[in-house]
């Protein structure tokens, strides 16, 4: 239970200075005695010497008695040193490992022979109860001494104290208490009552549960009370005590537990009493509501008044009151006696009237009348944040395009014009304005600055933008392909060509060789002529000549090749090399197109005597199919040997 020791002593003031020593024993236990006796921890007036160490012990021992009434462990004392921690344990364990005294008024515990207790019997195969002699005490032979030990520390028959006598139990009681007559149980002992204390006649014995305390009266009774010879609080007549607690006009009258001082004599008419107890005069003429009639004066007397007329005379603008006791000023403007046109505002002042001029126009001084005040040219910039507008009386603020007026009728604020989507696709307000945008495609109109059009993306760039067509679409454009023979490459600009041979879309009969073009295809077919067999699927070899002439002048082999070239193609243009396999020294051929050179596209050179090229010498203008019969005359070692290159050369439209 937490409680608190600084109201008997402080711990440091007690561990510094209480000691105790050979010499202070005597004071010391001194102060343990009267800390017991429940008294004050003081000596007398004239008794100086060992004053501190009495008081000391006394408050430590007075603290162990505190927390044993508080149920509090006498371990769990606060520390207060070690000379002053001893007493207070000692006081509060009720133990005699203190000082040793004479005078305590702790008693010791009644000798066992006083009273008697039943005890339990023992008898052969069996237990049982009864009772000894008068005395209560039991045959010595009926119990042996373990018997009784164990009977004390077991199931103890007494309330407090257990005692074996041989191979009896006896019950006795702690100081401050006795044995009631069942022998067994303790009850209190009132000191107070049995005169068994040491209070001196100043002080009242209180009763304490196996204790008594010594108080003063005041300690009983509340303020204003005393304690009787009968111990029961009674008023304390403060005016039989002291008759001057009130001041020499007043009377002292004692009421429970206080006084009060009321005058000695009522005041008579037209005077009051005052708080020193004085009769003073009464001002009827401030007390009264209407202490006089019309016309009247109020003059104050001691205790009483009395009324005089009044006769006054005002001076210009003020007219006596009804009263006729004072002037009081004549308001011209609600008489209707001033002389202030109808645009003027009429205003009194003690005496006269003024004129005034209504809020936003000022007085002329020479005309005497309101004219309008400009106050856009008077406070020009300080009244408007943007533009100021004058008007009769008064003035408002505007507000540049962009901006609205707030609230307080004087500042712009920006109008955020995109919360009304005037741009027909992206709005960006700016401070005063807004700017439109427009999405990637588009451009904005130069009319009206808020519309985005399309931009035609292949009538600026179309050249650039795909290699065969442009077609535009709203906010950008796509590229196409013809229709046939071409697909649109992953870039989404250029065409690559369909190989219908290869992925099988042709339309070429068994018989046919396909051959892929530039946006479409060729079937060819290969007839050898009359004495001539097919060695390979585009070659034929002469079977026989008749004649040496014959055998030099007819082509010993005509092999079919097949070229694909557009429109636009650069020209010079190498498209055919040709030359003898193998090749030997002294080697020497002889080109020319003897076929199907119509237009003169093509023509033939040497780069050496057993290489020659067929090149394309002049731009065709549209797409045109070729076939050129091209003779290599080969000379070795004096024989001539003709050999025709039979190629088909298709020119297609440009490049994709």
């Amino acid at each position: 239970t937490p409680w608190d020791i600084s109201v008997i002593v402080s711990p440091r003031e007690l561990q510094e200075q209480c000691c105790l020593s050979t010499l202070e024993e005597t004071r010391c236990q001194s102060g343990i005695d009267a800390a017991n006796r429940g008294g004050f921890c003081t000596l007398e007036a004239n008794d100086a010497c060992g004053a501190d160490v009495f008081k000391r012990c006394c408050k430590c021992c007075s603290l162990g008695l505190q927390a044993r009434s508080q149920g509090v462990a006498c371990d769990q004392i606060p520390p207060l040193g070690h000379a002053c921690g001893q007493v207070s344990a000692a006081c509060c364990r009720e133990t005699d490992n203190h000082l040793p005294s004479s005078s305590s008024n702790r008693r010791e515990p009644r000798r066992p022979q006083e009273t008697a207790s039943t005890e339990a019997e023992a008898e052969e195969g069996g237990e049982g109860e009864g009772e000894g002699g008068e005395d209560g005490r039991r045959n010595p032979a009926q119990a042996s001494p373990s018997e009784v030990e164990d009977r004390c520390k077991g199931d103890n028959p007494c309330s407090q104290v257990c005692t074996g006598e041989g191979r009896s139990v006896v019950c006795s009681c702690l100081s401050g208490y006795q044995l009631m007559h069942d022998g067994r149980s303790c009850e209190d002992v009132n000191e107070c009552v049995t005169g068994n204390h040491n209070c001196s006649r100043q002080q009242w014995c209180i009763n304490l549960d196996g204790s008594f305390r010594c108080a003063h009266s005041m300690e009983l009774c509340e303020e204003g009370y005393s304690m009787n010879e009968q111990g029961t609080c009674v008023d304390v007549d403060e005016c039989q005590d002291r008759s001057d607690r009130c001041s020499p006009n007043l009377i002292c009258q004692n009421t429970p537990g206080s006084f009060l001082c009321r005058p000695r004599a009522e005041c008579g008419p037209g005077l009051t009493l005052d708080t020193r107890g004085s009769c003073v005069d009464t001002n009827e003429c401030v007390t009264l509501s209407q202490p006089c009639a019309t016309g009247f004066n109020c003059i104050n007397t001691i205790g009483s008044y009395s009324c005089h007329r009044n006769i006054i005379s005002c001076g210009r603008g003020y007219a006596p009151s009804e009263d006729n006791a004072r002037c009081v000023d004549i308001d011209e403007c609600q008489t209707g006696t001033h002389r202030c046109d109808s645009e003027q505002i009429c205003r009194n002042v003690p005496g006269s009237f003024r004129c005034d001029c209504r809020q936003g126009y000022r007085m002329d001084p020479f005309s005497k009348t309101c004219v309008d005040i400009d106050e856009c040219r008077r406070y020009a910039g300080r009244i408007c944040a943007q533009k100021c507008e004058n008007s009769p009386g008064s003035y408002h603020c505007t507000c540049r395009a962009g901006f609205r007026l707030t609230e307080d009728g004087r500042n712009c604020e920006d109008v955020n014009e995109c919360e009304t989507s005037p741009c027909s696709q992206d709005c960006a307000n700016v401070y005063g304005s807004f700017q439109c945008y427009c999405r990637h495609g588009y451009t904005l109109s130069q009319l009206d600055r808020t519309t985005c059009e399309d931009i035609d993306e292949c009538s600026l760039t179309a050249s650039t933008l795909c290699a065969y067509h442009c077609v535009n679409s709203p906010g950008s454009f796509n590229c196409v392909c013809p229709e046939e023979g071409y697909a649109l490459s992953p870039n989404g600009r250029n065409c690559r060509d369909l190989d219908e041979c290869a992925l099988g879309t042709h339309n070429c009969t068994t018989t046919e060789t396909c051959f892929n073009i530039q946006g479409g295809f060729k079937c060819l077919s290969f007839d050898c002529p009359a004495n001539y067999r097919r060695t390979a699927q585009s070659r034929c070899e002469r079977l026989s000549c008749q004649d040496y002439v014959e055998c030099q002048t007819v082509p010993q082999r005509i092999t079919y090749y097949q070229l694909s070239f557009p429109t636009n193609i650069r020209v010079p243009a190498n498209i055919f090399r040709i030359s003898p396999a193998p090749v030997y020294a002294g080697d020497n051929i002889l080109l020319s197109i003897v076929e199907g050179n119509e237009g003169m596209y093509f023509s033939t050179r040497r780069l050496n005597n057993y290489t020659g090229f067929v090149y394309l010498q002049l731009p065709p203008r549209q797409p045109k199919d070729f076939l050129l019969d091209v003779e290599m005359t080969l000379i070795r070692q004096g024989t001539a040997t003709k050999f025709i290159a039979r190629i088909y050369v298709f020119i297609t439209g440009p490049a994709l």
